[in-house]
């Protein structure tokens, strides 16, 4: 019982992780709006924005880590970079469908910008959530797993085998 509840907690169900993805990534987010708005007014607001995007997903990797997919600990520099890969992919397939929007309506209203702008986010956010439950993190809770041992497999020889049974065995 205590087995299956260790399992539970280091590999929530994908329904919870999920939960705990949008909760973690959109606080995070929205912190990270405020953070870029409040920096701006001391520095650039690209140089402002590259810098809370830096490092507001270095925290929701942590975040992720410890909290969304139950690793135990913390991130690796590996799935820092693993996630800010999937972060830029996230940010590269918004940018393109408001590239697609704007060649296909002249004048697109705001609202119509929201939607797709919203919509390709919502996208994104499903195909980064599947790219660090199923890549990022499976390695932890794959470690995490009890392994069981078995007995190695006995073999039935009448003879002893020869040199040329195992060169062709090796």
């Amino acid at each position: 019982m205590e087995t299956a509840q260790s399992q539970e907690q280091a590999a929530p169900a994908a329904f919870t992780a999920f939960a705990r993805f949008v909760l973690c990534g959109g606080g995070v987010g929205i912190t990270a709006s405020f953070a870029v708005a409040a920096l701006a007014c001391w520095i650039p607001w690209a140089l402002a924005n590259a810098l809370i995007t830096v490092v507001s997903t270095l925290l929701a990797t942590e975040l992720h880590a410890r909290f969304t997919f139950g690793a135990g600990g913390r991130a690796t520099w590996r799935q820092h970079a693993q996630s800010a890969g999937s972060a830029a992919a996230a940010y590269a397939v918004t940018c393109v469908a408001m590239l697609v929007l704007q060649q296909m309506v002249a004048a697109p209203g705001a609202v119509l910008e929201l939607v797709v702008y919203l919509s390709a986010s919502a996208l994104a956010g499903v195909a980064r959530f599947t790219v660090l439950r199923l890549v990022v993190f499976t390695r932890n809770r794959a470690q995490a797993a009890p392994t069981v041992r078995t007995a190695p497999p006995v073999h039935a020889t009448a003879a002893p085998a020869g040199p040329a049974v195992l060169r062709y065995a090796a």
